[in-house]
């Protein structure tokens, strides 16, 4: 059980005193201003106003800390999901974004509940890669209107008419956005260099905003896009739900669910390797599904650990998860006392803000080394991200992995052999190795080495069905063979099956415990009845092998 406890009640019973209070309260005002620009920035980019942002970093990012399984995880809105929600906003409307986020925090609570979550983790870097950096891409190319300042009524959604209408419109670019944009940027990049611990996200926002100000440029702001914005919490309430919207909206629950469900266990992992602690996958997931439904109860966005800013925590000083839980209040702190101040930040800025962002989600150096990778991996990677930007996240997911999957399956089918002969095995003890080359007559031995899965038992039974005659007896070595599956087993019976029909007995030598567990589910045990054997090496094969055959020949 002590793998579904949240952390924060692990390190409660630890102890903790005033000196651990103030180093989490500090690094949580350290992320909390790291993550109030980014917050807005990601839900102005995901289609959404930028207090959805705050709300889901407040809520979500509480939540997260409170109930995760990691020691300094912090959670909130993340530049993964920014392609996912804006296309569920547009198809379904803001409602449809709320019921397929409440339906994603139930997938990943049952993850977690069913120990899902180490799974996760076999997700292959290729696809994770590919995928980011299609995220990445998109995320930039959203921010060329608003960092450039075009004139333009729409931006198509699908990428490549996206940059047509940009490259028609430039002739409409606006040059005080522009250098607003490029000021903020310059700022943020020149921090980032010789600064790096101040918050250059938020001081390039507020000298943005000042300038704006103060020269009252004709430029776009929040105030101007968003003049409606609440500047309080919502009240809590949820969305009404059907059946015919809950089928609707299933996949992008899923897919909002595999985001939230690889994220937060990568920066789990991230945050591992810098504190030296083990996070719990499985509460992990728990704690990111009742996030996710905090997070739809106020109105907020999907919600996931963010490594960038799990950094940052653990940078600032943060020792347990109460560092996660004071961010979020004081981002609280801050909607409720400075909201009015956000109505002066300049669109361009936020742009800027989301360019770095989109940046550092390429991880340009792990790209170019994964195209120095096999043609396979470097395919998967390249298709990964072609259909991200092309066509649609999840189609890109669903394809990368099935093709890193069959890959993979291609490359384990390789390295599984069948063998027409009695030799020794590579790891066979002396007693085997002692045996005979000269098989005693009308015995046939086959060896198999390597797992037999369902990607390699067919190839294995054509060949089986290629034994020239029908011997009395035949040895099946499996001392090599480490895992069978169910398309495995069904090769074994079906083999079996086969021997029966043309009167030859079975004798399976050296089989290891997973694969004797598998054929006992379908009943194959020792036989005598069905001419099936089990014997522990091959040398004890061999001696029955013999006492069998002059059994059949008398």
């Amino acid at each position: 059980m002590n793998s579904f406890t949240p952390k924060i009640f692990t390190t409660m019973r630890e102890g903790y005193d005033f000196g651990l209070f103030k180093a989490d309260a500090v690094a949580g005002l350290t992320v909390a201003i790291v993550a109030l620009p980014l917050s807005m920035a990601l839900a102005i980019a995901s289609g959404a106003s930028p207090d959805k942002g705050l709300v889901t970093a407040v809520i979500a990012g509480f939540l997260i800390s409170f109930l995760g399984g990691s020691r300094v995880q912090v959670g909130g809105p993340t530049g993964a999901f920014v392609v996912v929600v804006f296309n569920v906003i547009a198809q379904h409307g803001y409602d449809g974004l709320l019921i397929a986020t409440f339906m994603a925090g139930l997938i990943l609570i049952a993850a977690g509940a069913f120990k899902i979550g180490r799974l996760i983790k076999f997700i292959p870097h290729p696809v994770v890669t590919g995928f980011t950096a299609g995220i990445a891409v998109i995320i930039a190319s959203s921010q060329v209107k608003d960092f450039l300042g075009l004139s333009l009524e729409t931006v198509p959604s699908e990428f490549l008419p996206k940059w047509q209408a940009y490259f028609g419109a430039m002739s409409t670019v606006h040059m005080a956005t522009l250098l607003i944009g490029l000021g903020a940027f310059c700022v943020i990049i020149a921090l980032k260099r010789y600064a790096p611990k101040l918050p250059g996200f938020l001081i390039a926002l507020v000298l943005a905003s000042i300038v704006v100000a103060l020269l009252k440029l004709p430029v776009d702001t929040i105030g101007t896009r968003f003049p409606d914005m609440p500047v309080t919490l919502p009240m809590p309430s949820l969305p009404v739900v059907t059946w015919a919207r809950v089928a609707e909206l299933l996949p992008s629950a899923f897919t909002i669910a595999f985001l939230a469900g690889i994220e937060a266990l990568l920066s789990a992992v991230v945050a591992d390797g810098m504190t030296g602690t083990r996070h719990r996958s499985n509460q992990e997931l728990i704690g990111q599904g009742v996030a996710n439904l905090g997070s739809v109860a106020f109105g907020g966005l999907p919600a996931t650990g963010a490594i960038a800013r799990t950094a940052t925590n653990i940078k600032a000083g943060a020792k347990t998860p109460v560092a996660g839980m004071m961010h979020a209040l004081f981002i609280l702190l801050f909607i409720l006392l400075g909201s009015s101040l956000m109505a002066f930040v300049p669109m361009a800025a936020l742009a800027a803000i989301l360019f770095v962002v989109a940046w550092g989600m390429c991880e340009i150096d792990r790209f170019i080394a994964l195209l120095r990778m096999p043609n396979s991996d470097r395919a998967v990677l390249l298709l990964t991200f072609g259909l991200t930007i092309l066509v649609d996240l999840t189609v890109a997911i669903g394809v990368g992995v099935t093709l890193a999957s069959l890959l993979f399956m291609a490359r384990m089918s390789e390295t599984v052999q069948l063998e027409n002969g009695n030799g020794p095995d590579p790891d066979d003890d002396a007693d085997d190795l002692s045996q005979r080359d000269d098989l005693p007559s009308g015995v046939e031995v086959f060896r198999i080495s390597g797992p037999v899965f369902f990607g390699v038992a067919g190839e294995l039974l054509d060949a089986m069905r290629k034994i020239g005659r029908t011997p009395k007896v035949i040895i099946l070595r499996m001392r090599l063979v480490p895992m069978l599956d169910a398309s495995g087993v069904t090769m074994i019976e079906e083999f079996i099956e086969q021997a029966r029909v043309s009167g030859a007995k079975i004798i399976l030598s050296g089989v290891q415990a997973q694969p004797r567990e598998m054929l006992g589910r379908i009943g194959l045990v020792n036989d005598d009845l069905a001419g099936v054997y089990f014997e522990d090496d091959y040398a004890a094969a061999l001696r029955l092998a013999e006492q069998l055959t002059m059994i059949t020949i008398h």
